[in-house]
């Protein structure tokens, strides 16, 4: 059961960060507003940023753009290492025999990628973040608050797993 919630949880890590990637690769899609397809919950500035509710002036998207075009390519490659690094420790947890050295290794080379991306994510995050004004920063710090309440709001109303659910 353990390996079991370990490979669900790297799973589930390696599709965020390689989701984050691709959102980040495709840049924002609505000429600026970091609306996106999700309805005002865009981001210009990787994972943490609402930028799209800061009333950026066109310098500051401009520089975000350059940001992002510095970071591309690194982030594409880590989108990738973390794409093999998942699906080598897939075959290795599908092997049979069972061989646990290679899925203790694959599990490593998958948390190596897992790391190598969360570091670009930060220094897009703080190259980003180094764009903004004092004001726009407290604004983000807000909107970010607001928006772990309502997460929280939310998980709570979720059944727990383990619960059936009435209906």
């Amino acid at each position: 059961m353990t390996r079991f919630r370990f490979l669900t949880a790297s799973v589930l890590v390696a599709g965020l960060l390689a989701s984050g990637a691709a959102t980040f690769a495709q840049g924002v899609p609505d000429g600026g507003r970091g609306r996106g397809a999700r309805g005002g919950q865009g981001r210009l500035g990787g994972p943490g940023l609402p930028l799209g509710e800061l009333n950026l002036t066109d310098a500051q998207k401009q520089e975000l753009q350059d940001v992002r075009m510095r970071h591309r390519d690194e982030m594409r490659q880590a989108e990738e290492r973390l794409r093999a690094a998942l699906e080598a420790q897939r075959h290795a947890v599908e092997a049979i025999p069972l061989d646990e050295g290679g899925i203790r290794a694959t599990s490593q080379a998958l948390v190596e990628a897992q790391t190598e991306a969360a570091i670009i994510q930060a220094r897009v995050h703080a190259e980003s973040w180094a764009i903004l004004t004092p004001e726009q920063q407290a604004q983000a710090k807000q909107l970010e608050s607001q928006r772990e309440a309502q997460t929280g709001q939310q998980r709570q109303r979720l059944p727990r797993q383990g619960q059936r659910q009435r209906g």
